[in-house]
């Protein structure tokens, strides 16, 4: 395969949106967890270095461990502002970053674990206030690797093999929607090509959601997956790509990235929709200003949301 190099910076659909501040760095500020919102705001939370252990076999931003409990501060970039607010007694180990209506946020844990004796699953999932008080807490099943929210506040979660063969019921389905009070408002009931085995990436599209999933089975392979939360209708389509790290779409348009992993490199794939199948378009490689780890992609309406280390892009559909 013959990929073009090509800096960030060189292509006009592709914008820097905002990187971590020297200032923050020098206080000791890691960025940890991010997402978009349905409105295109960014959010990442910073935690202070004192509260971190980091793993040294696992590179990048997703090495840093919190010690529970520990607070952290939420930055929230929406076109030239920026809003930041001190969140206190964080008591989950997140593994991801939503924002819901009305100026709230979620912290979901990707693992939670039964407690026995009480034959429930512990919450894994903390929705805080817009001041960033804790309101409620949930389980949202096991073994997340993927997971978004739509315009109206649902949450969107695709597993990991852990999840779906560890005995949660909503998990074992592979993809599920949740409403932000914690009860399952959606699951799959056999209308998906194959079972999945990994939740690869999300995105959203006005009010339909993307979730982005492979196969275990040997005729299987990766799907792009559209819900319709309204109605519950659901349409699957092989991905022109291999579990890609990032996909966002815009009509029979989509970008989809994957990563050469901790290097400062993904491939971009584009691919237009001829009837219900996905044919790529162009296809090259990126050069980007920071190393590109794990849970680096989110799509919103026609935009690809990619972190790159510090840095975050929006490439354009």
């Amino acid at each position: 395969m013959n990929l073009r190099p090509q800096t960030a910076g060189s292509d006009a659909a592709i914008h820097e949106v905002w990187r971590l501040p020297t200032a923050d760095a020098l206080r000791g500020l890691r960025a940890l967890w991010w997402s978009v919102g349905p409105a295109g705001e960014l959010a990442v939370l910073l935690v202070h270095r004192r509260h971190l252990d980091h793993t040294r076999r696992v590179k990048g931003w997703i090495g840093w461990k919190p010690q529970v409990p520990f607070p952290g501060e939420l930055v929230t970039v929406t076109g030239q502002e920026e809003r930041r607010i001190l969140v206190k007694d964080i008591r989950i180990r997140p593994g991801h970053l939503a924002l819901l209506p009305d100026a709230r946020f979620l912290l979901v844990g990707s693992r939670t674990f039964r407690k026995r004796t009480e034959d429930h699953w512990a919450p894994n999932a903390v929705v805080f206030s817009p001041s960033g008080t804790p309101e409620a807490e949930f389980c949202v099943g096991d073994d997340i690797p993927a997971l978004v929210t739509d315009v109206a506040g649902g949450i969107w979660t695709a597993y990991g093999d852990e999840g779906i063969y560890g005995g949660h019921p909503e998990s074992g389905a592979g993809l599920a929607g949740w409403n932000s009070q914690g009860r399952a408002s959606w699951a799959p009931e056999g209308r998906l090509p194959d079972h999945p085995l990994e939740g690869c990436t999300a995105a959203t599209e006005g009010e339909q959601v993307w979730l982005v999933w492979y196969s275990g089975s040997s005729e299987g392979g990766t799907f792009l997956t559209r819900i319709t939360p309204s109605t519950g209708d659901v349409v699957s389509c092989p991905s022109p790509v291999p579990g890609p790290d990032g996909f966002a779409v815009r009509g029979n348009r989509a970008v989809l990235t994957r990563r050469d992993h901790n290097k400062r490199s993904v491939e971009l794939v584009r691919a237009e929709l001829d009837g219900t199948t996905w044919a790529v378009t162009s296809r090259r490689r990126l050069r980007v200003p920071g190393r590109v780890v794990k849970h680096c992609g989110q799509g919103r309406d026609g935009s690809l949301w990619l972190r790159a280390g510090n840095t975050w892009l929006r490439i354009e559909v």
